[in-house]
């Protein structure tokens, strides 16, 4: 068991320094084409017969020399218009003028000093393909002419790419010796032992390979975040003796309403404990006196006074 483990170890080592000169020559390979084209005077004259395909070769690469690097480009972008509504749909058309599409859309309805007037602003969140970035976002910003804010950024991600080919070659590499490994395991605990380090390549892989994905989709489709925000009404209050007589007019009012509806709470409160407590005291204490009353003794006659002679 010692033994397997130690030649899968050198096995596994052996792979990784086989695996490292590839890695360097992709990594060269793939930063070479960032390096500044050739002088004029070096490059090769094409004929006449080829002029119509470089023509479009460079209409279907726009970014040239870019092309192959992989930037991440995200926008986020505030406008102020008349219509978010309408403006939502406009939007909508250009991101799939661009070959791009709407990944979410919300809607938030804002508080306004006029009630009559419903307003509502619009977060959308669009994805387009990466060489349209910045037209479409331009085309955007073309349809407001208030723009309150407006951010982009750019992150380069072409280095972690090529690392990343590169472990999952060594990683398959790493797996086929242990594939050839496990046909010649005789044992169940060595079957099960090389088994153990497949699974765990196997997991590596499939990581290293979500996370390419992702990059090549994020460098590939450029996020763009709209929001569109209705213009803000301004309200100019009156001032001086008007808005003084006003204030007070408004004061009285507000006063003499909670007076009245003092007392009707007050009356509201009163009725229940009128009805089960003081009535019932009332009547108890009215028998209890004319109980009292019928049972003081009489006082005896005061006898008349006699007549004087």
């Amino acid at each position: 068991m010692r033994t397997l483990k130690l030649f899968l170890t050198i096995v596994a080592t052996s792979i990784l320094v086989a695996c490292s000169g590839s890695y360097k020559d992709a990594e060269n390979s793939g930063l070479s084409s960032a390096k500044p084209a050739a002088p004029a005077d070096k490059q090769q004259v094409a004929p006449a017969g080829d002029l119509p395909s470089l023509q479009k070769v460079s209409e279907n690469e726009p970014f040239g020399e870019m092309a192959n690097r992989k930037i991440i480009k995200d926008a986020d972008l505030t406008l102020e218009v008349d219509s978010p509504l309408d403006t939502q749909g406009r939007v909508t058309s250009i991101a799939e003028a661009h070959g791009g599409f709407v990944v979410t859309s919300e809607s938030k309805q804002r508080p306004s000093d006029d009630p009559s007037q419903r307003v509502v602003d619009i977060a959308l969140v669009i994805r387009v393909p990466s060489f349209q970035f910045g037209p479409t976002r331009d085309e955007i910003l073309g349809l407001s002419k208030n723009v309150i804010d407006k951010k982009s950024t750019g992150q380069d991600v072409t280095e972690e790419f090529i690392d990343l080919e590169a472990r999952i070659k060594t990683q398959v590499a790493l797996e086929a010796q242990f594939m050839e490994i496990m046909k010649q395991a005789h044992k169940v605990e060595d079957a099960l032992e090389v088994q153990r380090q497949i699974a765990e390549v196997r997991t590596q892989i499939e990581k290293l390979e979500g996370r390419k994905r992702f990059l090549e989709n994020r460098s590939s489709l450029s996020t763009i975040t709209v929001n569109l925000k209705a213009p803000t009404t301004i309200l100019v209050t009156p001032t001086g003796f008007a808005l003084q007589i006003k204030e007070a007019f408004k004061e009285s009012v507000s006063i003499a309403r909670e007076i009245i509806l003092f007392l009707i709470r007050f009356l509201i409160v009163m009725i229940p404990i009128f009805l089960f407590i003081l009535l019932p005291i009332g009547l108890v204490a009215r028998f209890l006196i004319r109980r009292a009353r019928r049972l003081r003794p009489l006082a005896p006659p005061t006898p008349a006074p006699a007549p004087q002679a």
